[in-house]
């Protein structure tokens, strides 16, 4: 799966380790291509925002302007071709070429001080920040496809649980039906029944619309004005064993968020190096032959140049330079504080989103699951009232509803850990490989 990456975009893969590998690819995907086109996986998602969004394509020109930089640093000060023409165009015997002395010179610049050196490290260091940004921004990429892609995978789970809404209310008309029939419930009630289920129906409408909206929102991130694929596959109820908040902190050091200020630390440090180098003047010399007319004879002329008090003159740059290497670190020392603060908050409310979610299923609905069978059995025996019925419908609808969004709680803050760490949240996440199925009204386990 590294190598994978990779060949998307462009770095090895222990770079692609540190941005994001784990993306709960076996905790929501099967971990394969589908043989179906209209089923998608994350996988298959992260692959394709890789290899076509908008927002990476153009980390490729910013590229081509750095190596050109490089290259150029790389380049020795330019030799300069020089021709002097001397006692030509003036009065007397001057007048015409007659006396004219001609010198054809070559010149250029002798650097001192490494500034050669220290020129190309600052390019290859603007090279590594550019890297990192570039992590960065693929880190944040994938961070946004995973929690689109549990977005899409929690709608069809709404969805699934409205349908179920929907048949369980048209079974409540045919029930209510039968009673008013034999003149056991008012009409009353059977046309609250039948509007019930009509609201059910409009929730499935407005689900189907969520669902297409999300979808179409994941694909634009590969640059799809369609979604192109009917469903996604996953297990929206699968979390995983979480490492320690003390683990995850500890990783934090590999978020390219952090990383992008060692790098351009280091960058500071090089243009530094470089200001430094200002201080030692360069001598521009020439070297040339001088033809005189007048007695024909030639001569070789040198010369040489050399700027005074450089070292006065480059203070102001080295002090500039100085201050903004100190002014990332302390930037960096801040930006470690604040994904602290991010990822204690994450790790919580996964924590209480697990906590809520494992009740529900485990305990809540399974017990309301069950009222609800007793309530219809006793209604339809004419012990409970149509109040009761429904009420008992609505509880178990209302459970099920607070599952699945606390699922998906969970998996988004933990993509989020995932993001800010770098790293996945555990080994376990990739053991599962499952499709969790939709909740029905009547079954014990959602």
């Amino acid at each position: 799966m590294f190598r994978l990456f990779a060949a998307f975009v462009g770095l090895s893969p222990c770079g692609i380790k540190a941005i994001f590998t784990g993306l709960l690819l076996a905790l929501l995907a099967s971990g394969s291509v589908q043989a179906g086109s209209s089923s998608l996986s994350l996988t298959m998602a992260i692959q394709q925002a890789l290899a076509a969004n908008p927002d990476l394509q153009s980390f490729q020109f910013k590229a081509q302007v750095l190596n050109s930089q490089l290259a150029s640093a790389r380049l020795r000060p330019a030799y300069a071709l020089g021709i002097e023409l001397e006692n030509v165009a003036g009065s007397g015997e001057f007048n015409g070429f007659d006396q004219a002395d001609i010198t054809v010179s070559l010149s250029s610049t002798l650097e001192l001080g490494g500034k050669r050196d220290a020129r190309i490290a600052v390019a290859q260091r603007s090279r590594s920040h550019f890297d990192t940004q570039r992590e960065l921004q693929s880190l944040s990429l994938l961070g946004e496809v995973t929690r689109r892609y549990i977005a899409v995978l929690s709608a069809q789970q709404q969805l699934a649980l409205a349908n179920s809404a929907e048949r369980l209310a048209k079974e409540t008309v045919n029930e209510v039906r039968k009673r008013t029939q034999a003149g056991a419930s008012p009409k009353a009630e059977l046309r609250r029944a039948e509007a019930a289920a009509a609201q059910a129906h409009l929730s499935v409408y407005a689900q189907q619309q969520q669902l297409r909206y999300l979808k179409i929102a994941l694909a634009a991130l590969w640059g799809a004005n369609e979604a192109g694929f009917d469903t996604v596959t996953g297990d929206l109820y699968s979390f995983g064993e979480d490492a320690s908040f003390e683990a995850l902190f500890s990783r934090l050091a590999s978020n390219p968020a952090i990383q992008v200020y060692t790098a351009e630390q280091r960058l500071k440090e090089a243009e530094l190096t470089l200001a430094k180098t200002a201080a030692s003047a360069d001598i521009n010399w020439s070297l040339g032959i001088k033809h005189m007319q007048a007695s024909d004879d030639t001569a070789v002329v040198a010369g040489f140049t050399v700027p005074l008090f450089a070292g006065s003159r480059s203070s102001a740059a080295l002090s500039s330079a100085t201050a903004a290497s100190q002014a990332v670190a302390a930037r960096k020392t801040a930006a470690l504080l604040k994904l602290r603060t991010q990822l204690f908050a994450a790790f919580n409310q996964r924590q209480q989103a697990i906590h809520i979610a494992g009740d529900l299923r485990k305990d809540i609905v399974p017990a309301l699951q069950a009222a609800l069978q007793e309530t219809q059995q006793a209604y339809q025996r004419g012990r409970y009232g149509y109040i009761d019925y429904v009420s008992a419908q609505q509880e178990l609808l209302t459970a099920q509803r607070r599952l699945i969004a606390a699922a998906s709680t969970a998996l988004r803050y933990g993509a989020d850990i995932e993001q800010l760490t770098a790293q996945p949240l555990t080994a376990s996440h990739y053991l599962s490989a499952t499709t969790s199925a939709g909740p029905e009204l009547t079954e014990k386990q959602p």
